[in-house]
């Protein structure tokens, strides 16, 4: 769980550093982020957009729940009579929200840090591949066995850094990311047919697994 406090007038200026701020509050991938606004004043309704463009971005990944905490009565209705706010959540304060997340069960989450080796991509397939079985998606598990070897591949193949490897499951539904240590940003390529961008990893295996 991830806490951000936020303070003084929320308008187009300061509503482009507050999805910054949550943007990078998320890619710890907190199990629910909670947004102190019991200091924060809506300025007009461009400011109000930065939060629902926020809750637009987070309802599909990282799917992490976002609770507004202490809004004012202006604050709070504005947010309810937005309807692209509706993936946002609302509490009294902060100590509310955090005793209710503390008492729903936490969702299944795999944390793990891999060298950038070949071998990682054995390795993250096996513990993807004993999850699903675990969470009961069997179904899923050679797809996302598939997914999880590309990811951990780019990582081997270009960043040459350790990284680190999330998965787990929230609704019924399977995420996973790999952060690596690249200062670089990520550049799209247009892959021939035979390279092994398009074939499938060239540096690590990528053998059917159970459930493929």
């Amino acid at each position: 769980m991830a806490v951000l406090r936020l303070s003084g007038t929320l308008d187009q200026v300061t509503g482009d550093a507050l999805q910054q701020a949550v943007r990078h509050s998320l890619a710890a991938e907190p199990h629910r982020l909670l947004l102190d606004v019991s200091d924060l004043r809506v300025g007009d309704p461009i400011g109000l957009s930065a939060l629902s463009a926020v809750a637009c971005q987070t309802s599909d990944w990282p799917d992490v729940p976002i609770v507004l905490c202490g809004a004012s009565p202006e604050t709070e209705a504005a947010v309810q009579a937005a309807p692209e706010c509706a993936g946002l959540g609302l509490a009294p304060d902060c100590e509310a929200a955090i005793a209710e997340a503390r008492a729903e069960p936490e969702p299944p989450l795999i944390r793990l840090r891999l060298r950038p080796v070949p071998d990682a991509c054995r390795e993250v397939r096996q513990i993807v591949v004993q999850a699903c079985e675990t969470w009961h998606r069997s179904d899923l598990s050679g797809t996302a066995a598939l997914i999880a070897t590309e990811l951990v591949a780019n990582v081997v193949r270009h960043a040459h850094t350790t990284m680190e490897f999330t998965f787990g499951l929230r609704d019924g539904r399977l995420r996973m990311s790999v952060r690596d240590g690249s200062r670089r940003m990520p550049k799209p390529a247009a892959p021939g047919l035979t390279s092994p961008e398009a074939a499938g990893s060239g540096w690590c295996e990528t053998s059917p697994t159970r459930g493929a």
